[in-house]
């Protein structure tokens, strides 16, 4: 039986929601059916029980050493919450500027930190949103990496946690069955985590590995010698999957961010012919209209930072599912964000050079045969170099609807690319 806690729903409700939003989006479930699935998902205050980015920042915290031991996925609303927060700000004050074991932000986060983040990232199948959020956090910290760091990474860290979307438990279940605490714990013991950085709460990462709780009044931590739930969380031992599933491809088509782990592993590779997007309500027209009932790599472009700011593509991802659950073979291809919710679906997402940029995405014509593999690392359009080179750039209208986006304007004509962080301030400031 799943673990529960407090108001924790069963993980079938997680694969609920993934079978109405298909329902949805073919119009055999109504807007009222998906709102109640919606809900039933969000059952309480505090980031969403999906592990998406919010809950991804809340793991690297932990393994970064950045707050409190085993905050990340206590519930709000608790005796053991607002213990953690009044023991967040004595701590605060024990370390803050001028005092005797002072912590500065730019100590702590050094590149044992980076590599740290990364691990945790690999390890627990995280949102893809942080092959984004990492480097541009890394260079504000005066340390470059790259999604090489990330591919090398993860062929040496193992995937140890199935939480939704990359399995049917959501984040309270991975915290029942041990969470964090067990996942720092056994990353430390096998060697892939740096265990000497500077942490907020001292000067081990070892003080990561044990559970909050609340012993009469007193908060205490505890430790966790093993997973409470093997279907949830494992060890390094045995862990399902002996990389941490994201993936760099790269080819003529550019560099772009795959992640494996929550891809069948016979879907990795997919050669099918391109239908060109640029913007998603366009693709949900032409799969209503069953212009994509076949074998096709849907390319959607003109969604990097410097065309309109990188908006998560969360309306692709119901329809490739579809259709994919139909029987075809499909993949997606965009130089936009799909953060954690790619799902079940090959996706080369961030792909970099973008269109706005002239970058190759923008040559690429309906009928044009791609091939992606996960395996190989490929990501090629298999059409004649000579005749590719010559094709113009497609030209991307990035004027957007209006509402004050002109304000934003050098956020976003400013900004690198999404594999440099998608920063307009860093690369103002030359770093």
């Amino acid at each position: 039986m799943p673990l529960e806690c407090g108001r924790v729903k069963t993980r079938d409700i997680a694969v609920e929601k993934q079978r109405i939003r298909q329902l949805a989006a073919e119009g055999k479930a109504s807007r009222a059916e998906l709102l109640e699935a919606e809900s039933a998902s969000y059952h309480s205050p505090g980031t969403c029980t999906f592990y998406g980015t919010a809950n991804s920042n809340q793991m690297m915290m932990e393994v970064m050493g950045l707050h409190v031991p085993g905050a990340a996925f206590v519930n709000p609303g608790t005796g053991l919450r607002t213990a953690m927060n009044r023991a967040a700000m004595h701590r605060l004050a024990k370390i803050a500027l001028n005092q005797p074991d002072e912590r500065p932000l730019g100590t702590c986060v050094d590149e044992r930190a980076i590599v740290n983040a990364i691990v945790g990232l690999l390890a627990t199948g995280g949102s893809t949103n942080h092959a984004i959020h990492l480097p541009a956090i890394a260079r504000a910290a005066g340390v470059l990496i790259d999604w090489q760091d990330f591919d090398e990474l993860s062929g040496a860290v193992p995937l140890l946690a199935r939480v939704y979307p990359g399995g049917a438990a959501d984040v309270n279940q991975f915290h029942a069955a041990g969470g964090m605490a067990f996942t720092i714990r056994t990353l430390l013991d096998a060697g892939l985590l740096h265990g000497d950085i500077p942490t907020v709460a001292g000067d081990s990462l070892a003080h990561y590995a044990r559970d909050p709780a609340m012993d009469g009044d007193q908060l205490v931590w505890r430790d966790v010698p093993e997973s409470r739930d093997e279907s949830i969380l494992r060890s390094v031992s045995s862990p399902f999957r002996a990389d941490g599933g994201m993936r760099l491809v790269k080819g003529n088509l550019g560099r772009a961010i795959f992640k494996t782990s929550a891809v069948d592993e016979e879907r990795w590779t997919i050669e099918a012919p391109a239908r060109v997007f640029e913007d998603q309500e366009s693709v949900q027209a032409a799969f209503k209209a069953g212009e994509l009932d076949r074998d096709v790599v849907v390319v959607v472009r003109g969604q990097g930072p410097q065309a309109n700011g990188m908006p998560e593509l969360h309306k692709l991802t119901p329809a490739l599912g579809v259709l994919q659950d139909r029987g075809f073979k499909v993949a997606l291809v965009t130089d936009g964000r799909m953060s954690g919710a790619s799902g079940k679906v090959p996706a080369a997402i961030h792909l970099c050079p973008e269109a706005m940029a002239a970058g190759p995405i923008a040559r690429v014509r309906d009928g044009d045969v791609i091939r992606l593999c996960a395996q190989k690392g490929q990501l090629d359009v298999l059409v004649d170099a000579a005749e590719f080179l010559s094709r113009p750039a497609a030209t991307i209208d990035a004027s957007g609807p209006g509402t004050a986006r002109e304000l934003f304007a050098f956020f976003r004509t400013g900004s690198d690319d999404a594999e440099a962080g998608a920063s307009a301030m860093l690369r103002a400031a030359g770093l």
